[in-house]
């Protein structure tokens, strides 16, 4: 596997973003906070990470909720999957709820979010009076059934 090079600048205490493990297509991103945040049941939060990153052109980076967060502690990002582009420089960020009926606590250098980079394609809208058909035509929502 090729890795891509990307810079980062990390102002806070935490390690870099890492793979869990080797199979691993997210690396977790963790809270930049300097007390625990308490999230109230259906409060939502900006929570900093400390980190900077620039991307190549032509690549994005997402941020994608973790799964044991949810599971565990009914945290979740909102703006999912959250678009990082190659021309932002700002601070990554990311935007936590609680869908718990309790209040849930996420402590200094939790690991609340993972980031996955990867290549998109630019393309030319060109617009037609009807497209071509297709086997599955219009049908969505459930349209292949439930087995």
């Amino acid at each position: 596997m090729q890795f891509l090079d990307v810079k980062i600048v990390n102002t806070s205490a935490n390690p870099l973003p890492s793979y869990a493990t080797d199979g691993a297509s997210g690396m977790d991103i963790r809270a930049n906070l300097d007390a625990p945040l308490t999230l109230q049941p259906m409060e939502r939060f900006l929570v900093p990470t400390g980190l900077f990153i620039e991307l190549p052109e032509g690549f994005e980076a997402q941020i994608r909720p973790r799964s044991g967060l949810a599971i565990k502690q009914g945290i979740t990002c909102l703006n999912s999957p959250g678009t990082i582009d190659s021309d932002y420089r700002g601070e990554l960020k990311v935007i936590l709820i609680n869908l718990s009926t309790s209040p849930q606590v996420i402590e200094p250098g939790d690991r609340i979010a993972q980031m996955i980079i990867g290549g998109f394609a630019k393309v030319s809208l060109k617009l037609v009076q009807q497209l071509n058909e297709s086997e599955r035509g219009e049908g969505g929502f459930g349209h292949t059934g439930s087995k």
